[in-house]
């Protein structure tokens, strides 16, 4: 069991997702920077949609009561096990009795805590991850609370020795300043052409409404071209007749602050989507705080499945890495 003593700031239970249920309004909830949630299972030798503890600013203190394998992965939030800092990305040894804790956020928003075994808690709708819109999921369908107890899962795993540890080269790099990959589309023809250059040509800056949800974007109006008010439409021009929106979809309500929809979304509404962010720059978005800056970057489909291949290839040269001295892995 693990024992929660202070939750931190948001705190929940999340897996690989809850994947295909957008079709009955059910987003995918799960990890949202699933390069650093892959990392932190392979370093203790779970399966690779084992549950974890995805910690977002300011991390928990947890009080570990049985010994454990575990890795932290992503966001620099450095930990500590009884007051004394230990790595990241890197297979870590907890005993019955020690303290998990971390330090202020330094780079990025989000790391994960992988334990071997993974945390067990019911699956729903084939996920552990939680959605707490609805409460469903994880602990209770919410985010952790102090005096909450955790219990570590029998999952199948592989024994990965002490100090494995992920190259450099593949821990990616943390910036106040990001450029985010899109592919234009679906409604981008209702922006001006105008207000379509300006979004590809400022640097945007997220606001404090930044979560699993979405986040907002501040910079500068963008505006619509005018219409004819269709039927089953709202008035404004940012209005369409109701749109599936898929993750990482941009809408810009009004004009004015864009919205890019993450794991948690609503799963269609009526604003116009006027592209969507590529799937290997999600992971990316994941990482950037408050008043971090994000500059767009208009990408064809075949830049987006490059940039997919080339993602993969990281993914497959960590699992060597990791998994090469044991010889394999269950991946179920």
């Amino acid at each position: 069991m693990i024992k929660v003593i202070n939750p931190g700031l948001q705190t929940t239970i999340q897996d690989y997702g809850r994947i295909g249920f957008y079709e009955v309004g059910m987003p995918p909830s799960g990890a949202m920077d699933k390069y650093s949630y892959r990392a932190s299972n392979l370093l203790v030798g779970n399966d690779e949609n084992a549950a974890v503890l995805e910690i977002t600013y300011m991390g928990p203190v947890l009080e570990f009561q049985q010994d454990v394998t575990v890795a932290i992965a992503g966001g620099e939030i450095p930990p500590k096990i009884n007051d004394q800092y230990v790595p990241m990305w890197e297979t870590l040894e907890v005993k019955a009795g020690d303290v998990l804790s971390f330090d202020f956020v330094k780079q990025g928003a989000r790391v994960y805590l992988a334990v071997a075994g993974g945390i067990e808690v019911p699956l729903i709708m084939e996920s552990r991850s939680t959605y707490t819109l609805c409460g469903i999921g994880g602990f209770e369908g919410r985010p952790l609370q102090a005096g909450d107890h955790l219990k570590i899962g029998n999952a199948n795993q592989s024994k990965i020795a002490i100090g494995t540890r992920i190259s450099d080269e593949l821990i990616p790099v943390f910036s106040k300043t990001n450029e985010i990959r899109v592919v234009v589309g679906l409604c981008s023809y209702r922006l001006t052409e105008e207000s379509k250059k300006r979004f590809f040509s400022i640097d945007w800056t997220v606001t404090t409404e930044a979560n699993r949800v979405g986040y907002r974007f501040k910079g500068e109006r963008l505006n619509f071209v005018e219409r004819e008010q269709p039927f089953g439409a709202g008035s404004n021009p940012s209005n369409v007749v109701d749109l599936g929106y898929p993750i990482g979809s941009i809408q810009v309500p009004d004009g004015v602050e864009p919205i890019a929809l993450l794991n948690d979304a609503v799963t269609g509404g009526g604003y116009a989507t006027i592209c969507t962010i590529i799937s290997t720059d999600l992971d990316k978005m994941a990482q950037i705080k408050t008043n971090e800056k994000v500059r767009f970057v208009a990408v064809d489909i075949n830049e987006a499945l490059e940039a997919r291949k080339l993602y993969k290839d990281k993914i497959n040269q960590m699992k060597k890495q990791v998994l090469g001295q044991i010889g394999g892995i269950n991946h179920g």
